[in-house]
């Protein structure tokens, strides 16, 4: 699978363009600004997308109107199939958020019910009752997201829906050429539909990707040969920034053991779940971190890590935004992009990365374990390297039997003799491929 061996680049594309919040029904082609930072993703390493949602939606998004339209503030579907066909060219593949658990409040199908009640035909498409009302005084109750009222509940079990949802992702294969969708709450959504959609995309399109948003629970009751590929790694994203800040790189190392570990228990062995240490929903990691000299080192942790990274726009040059502020801030626009230090960094791991098996499928095996430094083994067909962090501000000599002799560095490309143990320096980070 493709997606295995790939980096993603987030991108809120109502954010990213600076459209305004509401829908002011005025069409504007900002999803073009995409085709000026193709260059940049490039040179970030990533050779995959996931777009927040781009369709017609009520305010930010997950509230959408029309799943066959292009969000008039983003532009046309022209536009965007333009934008797709230009990140193809360069080898980036295209993930599209599919948000099938509720629609916006705007969606053509409420809004017949809120017209015309029991004559409707789309009233089963939602969890309706006639005789109640909603803070919205529509003079019905209907079931929104978590009690989020701008957020209607779509009924799953309908058949009727399931063929609008599955044929709007045929359309978007079709129009877009996508590659694959992220589900928004997939932890809401019905089992049966998510088996269906899997076969169905399976059917359309050879290798095309499947990745839940999973914050809690059992992951494998979604990721499975007959659902999703993937989900979103929340115990590791909290596990990663709260090691570094409370200096105990114990957390995260159990955290990847009781997950990908050598015993018989774990949980997710020979899985691939999506990594991040931010996204649009929570505080960037510049602005999570006590010590900022750990920005570069919980990017190697994660791209050292098993899983799939994925890195949001904005955050690889160390861009600054608390979920305190409200959600638009974490979903800023930028003018253009921004290279630094901490960028090229993100490039050297991407690039050792996607060209690393075991990296890339790779088991896991702790080997070195202090409150500031871990040393870690990622093995695959024949390839072992070695992922070593230190936290301390002091360097620090680790002895180990390694292995092997000599090692190459995955970053930097520099040999490593392990002969009389293995000196880190303070605030530095290597991924070691045994020779």
């Amino acid at each position: 699978m493709w997606a295995y061996e790939s980096v993603f680049y987030q991108i809120y594309p109502l954010g990213f363009v600076g459209a305004p919040f509401e829908n002011d029904g005025v069409l504007e082609h900002r999803i073009r600004k995409v085709n000026d930072w193709i260059g940049h993703i490039r040179k970030l390493g990533a050779n995959a997308i996931y777009f927040s949602p781009v369709f017609e939606s009520d305010t930010h998004g997950y509230n959408t109107r029309d799943y066959r339209k292009i969000d008039c503030r983003l532009g046309t579907n022209e536009d965007f199939q333009e934008v797709c066909a230009n990140l193809h060219r360069e080898g980036i593949r295209v993930v599209l958020d599919g948000v099938f658990n509720h629609a916006g409040r705007g969606f053509w199908a409420f809004q017949d019910v809120v017209k015309n009640r029991e004559r409707s035909p789309y009233l089963n498409w939602f969890y309706i009752n006639l005789g109640g009302n909603s803070n919205y005084n529509d003079g019905l109750w209907y079931e929104g997201w978590e009690g989020n009222y701008d957020l209607v509940k779509l009924n799953l079990q309908n058949e009727e829906v399931v063929q609008y949802l599955l044929e709007s992702v045929r359309g978007w294969i079709e129009e877009f050429d996508i590659d694959g969708l992220r589900l928004d709450v997939a932890y809401c959504l019905d089992e049966n539909f998510v088996r269906r959609l899997r076969s169905f995309c399976d059917s359309l399109k050879k290798d095309f990707f499947l990745v839940g948003e999973m914050l809690h629970g059992d992951y494998n009751r979604l990721m499975n040969d007959q659902m999703l590929h993937s989900v979103t790694n929340y115990e590791c994203y909290k596990g990663l920034y709260s090691s570094f800040n409370s200096m105990n790189l114990f957390e995260i190392v159990h955290s990847l053991l009781r997950q990908f570990g050598p015993e018989n228990w774990t949980l997710y062995k020979g899985k691939h779940l999506l990594s991040f240490v931010d996204n649009h929903d929570v505080t960037r990691v510049a602005s999570i971190l006590s010590n900022e000299r750990h920005l570069p080192l919980i990017y190697a942790l994660m791209f050292g890590m098993p899983g799939i990274p994925c890195v949001y726009y904005g955050s690889e040059w160390g861009a600054r935004a608390e979920k305190s502020q409200g959600d638009p801030a974490l979903r800023a626009c930028f003018d253009a992009p921004v290279e630094n230090e901490l960028t090229a960094w993100i490039g050297k791991l991407a690039e050792a990365k996607k060209h690393s098996e075991a990296l890339n499928y790779g088991d896991f095996r702790s080997v070195v374990l202090t409150n500031r430094q871990c040393i870690f083994e990622r093995r695959a067909q024949g390839e072992r390297v070695l992922v070593a962090v230190n936290a301390d501000d002091q360097p620090y000599t680790a002895h180990f039997d390694a292995g092997c002799g000599m090692a190459v560095d995955l970053i930097s490309g520099e040999k490593h003799d392990f002969g009389g143990g293995s000196t880190l320096p303070a605030y530095s980070a290597f991924f070691w491929k045994c020779e």
